[in-house]
């Protein structure tokens, strides 16, 4: 396939390219996609190149051949690349062209995904810049009050509740809509009352009885809800570094994202749960950069003050110098920041960032590093300016194409259920034009679904 020469001009108008086969184009896409990192130079030879109706063509054969959403697989890559390696091409921004070749909702669903116009005059270059910028300010000023899905209930009466879930567990067969009713309309605090009275009632562990009752994910997620918060990240955590391989993504979940004080509660409840602390596990299973980062974050020990700017620029101008080329002194400049700063104070390094380099600074986390320390770095980044949203699309990605990871999906509803579900709730239904509790609906089935439904809390 011919490409075009560096500094070419990009001609509107786009004609039917010739020889067109749909089939081999989508092929072609997935190739570029798939595996460690991304073709994006044929990528985007491949969306400039055809025409609006023969792009559409590829969508509908990449959908027969794959099942997968071509848009929604775009939408992994990371776009600040592609626009600036087509605007070096073509002297003209990846917006101006969408906007001006295609049209209807595929054109609706391109420009949202290319995310700016690069040829939008304004106080940095490229546009992608200033817009991110502007994205840090929001974070930096935005007062967003965090709301669960799950409240206290009200005329809580727990000798009721505990009688309830013994009539659900006793004799012949179990009633699993009586026990999800119960468990996902009750707090944390209230199911702990729950299984004290259980216990004083009936001479019974109600999580044991729940166990031999229940099956499968509505298990895990039942069970789930039943454990104290910080016994329950730290079982996750457990598991996580349980068996042959390691579940790094869940340890960076949960550690780039919880206060000082759900970390300090986690070390407790590990300890007394696994009589081992949590930093000597982290040690044992995880090694070299990765596993400091995990420790500085374990010790929950973030800076909790405001910001402050003269020490934002310095921090700014430490992690902005690339160019010695030393990837282990980056990695470790980057970590000292990241992992001990306030989240206030990373707001205002990242924007002074943005100012001294023109780049997002998780864009340059994804360019300068890889493996486990770039998804912990960019997690942080993140959770630092959009924590909701961050869940928002773990949430998205545990439930997209073929298959559903269900422990990241009972995770993170039940962690965040009495958090901040809410905020995620509306963060999802801004970023993929469907609801939460569609997702759920369409991708699980049965009594999970029913109990995952009624954590979601609504419909949007």
């Amino acid at each position: 396939m011919a490409k075009p020469a560096q500094g070419a001009k990009y001609r509107g108008s786009i004609r039917d390219f010739p020889d067109f086969d749909p089939n081999q184009d989508a092929e072609a896409l997935y190739t570029a996609m798939k595996g460690f990192g991304s073709d994006k130079e044929a990528i985007l030879e491949l969306i400039t190149s055809r025409s609006n109706r023969q792009r559409q063509e590829i969508c509908q054969s990449y959908k027969s051949l794959y099942g997968k959403d071509l848009i929604a697989d775009l939408n992994e890559l990371d776009m600040l690349d592609i626009r600036e390696i087509f605007r070096t091409k073509y002297a003209k921004s990846l917006y101006s062209m969408i906007k001006n070749d295609t049209s209807g909702e595929y054109k609706k669903a391109l420009l949202k995904l290319c995310g700016g116009d690069d040829d939008a005059a304004g106080q940095f270059f490229p546009e992608a810049a200033q817009v991110a910028y502007q994205m840090w300010e929001l974070s930096a000023v935005a007062r967003v009050e965090l709301k669960g899905t799950v409240c206290p209930a009200n005329d809580f009466n727990p000798d009721a509740d505990a009688k309830a879930l013994r009539k659900a567990m006793k004799g012949l067969g179990t009633d699993e809509d009586a026990i999800i009713d119960i468990i996902t309309h009750r707090s944390n605090a209230q199911r702990q009352q729950i299984r004290q009275t259980f216990k004083s009632h009936f001479g019974r562990d109600l999580m044991a009885d729940l166990k031999s009752e229940l099956s499968g994910d509505l298990q895990r997620l039942i069970l789930g809800l039943m454990m104290p918060p910080a016994h329950y990240d730290a079982k996750q955590l457990k598991k996580a570094m349980e068996g042959a391989g390691t579940d790094e993504k869940a340890l960076i979940e949960i550690l780039a994202t919880r206060t000082n004080a759900e970390i300090q509660a986690i070390n407790e409840a590990y300890k007394e749960d696994y009589h081992k602390s949590l930093e000597d596990a982290l040690s044992s299973d995880t090694s070299g950069h990765f596993k400091r980062i995990l420790i500085s974050l374990a010790t929950g020990n973030r800076e909790e003050g405001g910001e402050d700017q003269d020490k934002a620029r310095e921090d700014a101008k430490e992690i902005a110098d690339t160019s010695s080329g030393d990837k282990t002194s980056l990695e470790t400049r980057f970590m000292t920041i990241l992992c001990t700063r306030s989240y206030p104070h990373l707001r205002r390094v990242f924007q002074e960032f943005i100012k001294m380099t023109n780049y997002d600074v998780e864009h340059t986390i994804k360019k300068e590093m890889s493996g486990d320390v770039k998804d912990a770095f960019v997690a942080i980044v993140q959770s630092v300016k959009n924590k909701p949203l961050f869940f928002a699309d773990k949430l998205y990605k545990s439930m997209k194409g073929a298959g559903t990871d269900e422990k990241t999906l009972t995770r993170i509803m039940v962690s965040r259920s009495e958090i901040d579900l809410f905020n995620i709730r509306r963060e999802f239904i801004e970023k993929y034009d469907k609801s939460l509790h569609q997702a759920i609906e369409g991708d699980t089935s049965g009594d999970f679904m029913k109990a995952l439904l009624a954590i979601c809390g609504g419909e949007d």
